[in-house]
């Protein structure tokens, strides 16, 4: 059991905080947000309810226990002291990640471990010279405690024996940690996502297509196939030369990457931002963030139950 500090208690933070506490260590969590450091707790055992009402945490996990693994800490110095993990699970602004870890070299233990769950920011050029041997890139999947993906990138100057000490952590809590050997922008999973996302934009700001021909697509076709099969394998099966053939015959041109869309940017604008609003793309019918969240939660259980009884095709 380590002593494990999460700096962000926001959608990923809290999340990381039940990640850390059912995989045995002893977490606290901070965040520079009242509002959000006292939603945390709430959000968490909803959660672990949807997690034990699935038997996938030992029946001994309660509110009241689960309150003694996460202890929730306004100050940022009394969070990462002692702490041999510190997460940092902030807002994915460089100028905000630049002033906490300024913060953090003066803060943590001298032989702590920074692990920051950045989705695409290559944060080693905003480090102080005093965190680069000891900082890495531990970068989590929503919702952590049911995605077991987890991207591990080193930085430049960082010392291989943090990358070992974070990867044989995370693997012990069950995880799958892919261990890169430098910094790659957007990892494997967010650069495909990344280049779903452009053509999803283009589709839509091109009036093509609507939100839901889009689901509909992936869910009932890519969806099957990629559990199981992956995309490397599904080639194999679908043969290199088809492959080969389509890639000869495609006919128009990839987007380009123009930094918006306009039917995301009138969305945001008009304040349909997602599940937390309501609205996004689709109309959420007034139900509450919590009961959306959790019924995602309680489907993709079934689904990761299935995948483990059916397995994947795995090739070598």
């Amino acid at each position: 059991m380590a002593e494990v500090a999460v700096v962000g208690a926001g959608l990923m933070g809290h999340a990381l905080a039940l990640v850390f506490a059912l995989g045995g260590h002893s977490v606290r969590l901070t965040d520079n947000s009242s509002e959000n450091l006292e939603r945390a707790p709430g959000l968490m055992a909803i959660a672990l309810a949807t997690l034990a009402e699935a038997g996938e945490v030992d029946a001994s996990w309660d509110r009241q226990r689960l309150s003694h693994a996460v202890r929730c800490v306004p100050s940022l110095a009394d969070t990462v002291a002692g702490a041999k993990v510190v997460v940092e699970a902030i807002v994915e602004r460089p100028d905000a990640k630049r002033a906490l870890y300024a913060q953090l070299e003066t803060l943590m233990d001298a032989d702590a471990i920074l692990a920051s769950n950045t989705s695409n920011l290559d944060i080693f050029p905003l480090l102080p010279d005093g965190l680069q041997r000891r900082a890495i890139i531990a970068h989590w999947y929503t919702p952590p405690y049911l995605c077991d993906l987890v991207d591990l990138c080193p930085g430049p100057q960082t010392d291989p024996a943090a990358i070992t000490t974070v990867r044989d952590m995370v693997r012990a809590m069950g995880k799958v940690p892919v261990v890169f050997k430098q910094m790659v922008q957007g990892y494997v999973a967010n650069r495909l996502q990344a280049a779903m996302g452009l053509e999803v934009q283009r589709m839509l700001d091109e009036g093509l297509v609507s939100a839901k021909d889009i689901d509909d697509s992936v869910i009932h076709g890519l969806a099957l196939r990629i559990p199981i099969l992956g995309i490397m394998a599904k080639a194999d099966f679908t043969g290199l030369p088809l492959m080969q053939q389509g890639m000869a015959n495609r006919s128009y041109t990839p987007p380009p990457v123009r930094g918006h869309s306009e039917t995301l940017d009138k969305l945001i604008a008009q304040g349909h931002t997602g599940v937390m609003s309501g609205k996004g793309y689709f109309d959420w019918g007034g139900r509450s963030p919590e009961e959306l969240f959790r019924e995602r939660d309680r489907k993709l259980l079934a689904l990761k139950r299935a995948l483990r009884a059916i397995g994947p095709m795995e090739g070598t």
